[in-house]
């Protein structure tokens, strides 16, 4: 239920943004906004406030802001009288602007996330020598170590960092370890021996560490901290799309709202900072995805506008509408598949 409470929150919250982006630059832009609806499928509530429906609708896992003249010349003929307030009636840059304002508010919930955790919080100093959790039958397990003890030597060696413990014990797998820990103010002695993991080549015995050190760097340095971190996720998850479009990485790599959910319910377990670093993260590849110049898609509006500027005349509204049919069932073909990429992930 946390789980499933944590994804619907995470999901409204991202597609709002990125629906409110359009619907600021739209009134900003004097176009009418008939409908701003968060999520998808049938109606639970809806209110019309001036000229505006605002609704909320079953399904989560969407949203919109639609806007007069928005699909071409619907319902507009010559002989009708010029309106100012349709999408189709404003300038190109009017209408790029509009179309660019949900991808570019992703990044700014993205930088405001992460501001608020550095500034709240600090930057990450790394972890303290406090066990966080133990795998249910892992070595640590099955010789009594419990989260909460607090390592105090490993090997006849002062333990003061979860560095300084791991580093000993990827170094020693198959090797009986002396260790000494703090449990409730009790000191207490274990002899563990670290398994070889076959993947990564290094010993491990099923731990893993608490919440990390934060060092407090104030109002200026987070937000310094967090524009950073933004360009950072922005510019590693621009070249893993890059490693996917030129074959380098594996379709496996994507993750559909499946497991987006299991990324979610994984982060739940670890804390509200690991949860709100996943929502920025998504928050960052809805943005980039949707800037990419893929029929249906944002990115694929903002190429036939720059056409339009290139050219001085507008793509044929028909020959437009039949290329964005086309990439939304193209979509559609693709949520499918990374959908039950996800379901044979979550089952294999």
């Amino acid at each position: 239920m946390q789980t499933a409470v944590a994804s619907v929150i995470i999901f409204s919250m991202i597609i709002f943004v990125h629906e409110f982006g359009h619907y600021l630059l739209a009134k900003f832009n004097g176009i009418l906004v008939e409908e701003f609806s968060l999520g998808m499928g049938p109606k639970l509530f809806s209110r019309k406030w001036k000229e505006t429906v605002y609704s909320l609708r079953v399904f989560p896992l969407g949203g919109f802001c639609r806007m007069a003249g928005e699909v071409g010349n619907e319902g507009y003929t010559t002989a009708q009288t010029y309106d100012p307030r349709r999408f189709d009636q404003k300038p190109v840059f009017a209408r790029m602007s509009v179309v660019l304002a949900g991808p570019v508010m992703n990044f700014l919930l993205a930088a405001l996330i992460f501001v608020s955790v550095f500034t709240i919080l600090g930057l990450p100093q790394g972890y303290s020598n406090q066990i966080g959790s133990v795998v249910a039958g892992g070595a640590a397990d099955r010789v009594g170590l419990k989260a909460g003890d607090k390592v105090i030597s490993l090997e006849g060696q002062k333990i003061e960092t979860w560095e300084q413990l791991v580093n000993i014990i990827h170094n020693n797998p198959g090797k009986e370890l002396d260790v000494t820990v703090d449990r409730e103010q009790t000191t207490l002695g274990f002899k563990v021996t670290p398994l070889l993991d076959a993947e990564s080549k290094v010993g491990m015995i099923g731990i893993s560490p608490s919440q990390p050190l934060w060092k407090k760097i104030g109002l200026w340095g987070g937000i310094k901290a967090g524009l950073t971190q933004t360009y950072t996720f922005t510019a590693l998850t621009l070249e893993g799309i890059v490693q996917l479009v030129s074959g380098h990485a594996s379709s496996d790599d994507i993750a559909g709202p499946v497991g987006i959910v299991r990324l979610i319910d994984e982060s739940t377990r670890f804390g509200l900072v690991y949860l709100a670093n996943l929502t920025a993260l998504i928050s960052i590849s809805l943005g980039l995805f949707n800037l990419l110049p893929i029929p249906a898609l944002d990115g694929s509006r903002l190429l036939f506008m720059l056409i339009e500027a290139f050219r001085g005349r507008p793509v044929s509204p028909a020959k437009e509408n039949f290329v964005h049919l086309v990439g939304f069932v193209f979509l559609m073909l693709l949520m499918i598949f990374v959908t039950y990429q996800d379901i044979l992930r979550v089952f294999g």
